[in-house]
């Protein structure tokens, strides 16, 4: 009687101890697994192991919040029930050959702070659901092969900060919805296939320091308010279409370190630019035309 229950007892711990990562979680990193080719990761999981063991996964009070799988040779496409994951903070799958689409599930993450696939070959249009994440705080798929539109939704995404979309297939325009995002830091999305004019909206993102835009096909006149942006310290908007005149609100950004401009069709004095701007590093205007003086731009056409 007493073996059995001391048999008993020990079962009882290795339940508490191992046993309540809910089945639904786990089944979802099994899927995982399997989808990317689990056996031949360069970190492996034991799937006979509890959970709490398998390399990259964090288990806390019972709930799975972290996953780290960045340059682990996945490869493979996401399962659909990977968004059942529904407990993640924070997931990092950095530098792998994940292929595909973000799954439509990923709106069931609520909790979700940060997502990193970059350097990945993901190749499908980004979710509308992308939206639903409204903890996100940093949002890294550079170096992918996204096709299709921004999304809309990305601005409901009130508490991001860091947005890194460039070297993709991109295209379409830049969503006006972008202006809501208050809390933004970094815009990095060069390289892509994006064009349209650049919306007036994004004047309202007073906490950004990095924008790039670089390399893509935008057109028009700068956002005449673009000096309300003040705590930019990188503007980088060369290699597009953009023509007119340059706006005197540019002389406010007074953090300015880095300014890159060249091949557009711009117009302006550009040696005075670089004067009324003191703390400029960098600034590249090759190939644009330099005439007249800084005036304000010419009445904006309508971006809407």
């Amino acid at each position: 009687m007493k073996t059995a229950k001391i048999t008993l007892l020990m079962c009882l711990v290795t339940i508490l101890s191992f046993g309540n990562v809910s089945e639904k979680e786990k089944e979802a990193l099994k899927a995982l697994y399997t989808s990317t080719n689990g056996s031949q990761w360069t970190s492996s999981w034991d799937l006979s192991s509890p959970v709490e063991n398998w390399f990259g996964v964090v288990v806390k009070d019972n709930k799975v919040t972290e996953l780290h799988l960045g340059f682990n040779n996945l490869q493979g496409a996401l399962p659909n029930s990977f968004g059942d994951l529904v407990n993640l903070k924070h997931i990092n799958l950095f530098r792998n050959n994940i292929s595909g689409a973000i799954p439509s599930s990923i709106s069931n993450m609520k909790a979700l702070e940060s997502l990193n696939i970059a350097f990945n070959q993901l190749n499908a249009p980004l979710p509308s659901e992308i939206g639903d994440l409204q903890e996100l705080r940093s949002l890294k798929l550079f170096m992918n092969a996204i096709e299709g539109e921004i999304p809309k939704s990305i601005g409901q995404l009130k508490n991001l900060k860091y947005l890194e979309l460039y070297n993709n297939k991109l295209s379409g325009e830049l969503p006006s919805s972008v202006g809501d995002l208050s809390k933004l830091e970094v815009m990095l999305i060069s390289s892509n296939r994006l064009s349209g004019k650049l919306p007036s909206s994004i004047t309202n993102v007073t906490d950004l320091k990095q924008l790039s835009v670089f390399d893509n096909n935008f057109f028009g006149t700068l956002p005449s308010a673009i000096g309300d942006l003040t705590q930019l310290e990188e503007l980088v908007i060369a290699n597009n279409a953009f023509y007119g005149k340059l706006p005197n609100s540019m002389a406010q950004l007074s953090n300015l370190k880095v300014l890159l401009i060249g091949n557009n069709d711009f117009k302006g004095e550009l040696v005075e630019l670089k004067k009324r701007i003191p703390n400029l590093e960098q600034f590249d205007f090759a190939d644009m035309q330099s005439e007249g003086v800084i005036v304000t731009l010419d009445e904006e056409e309508d971006d809407n």
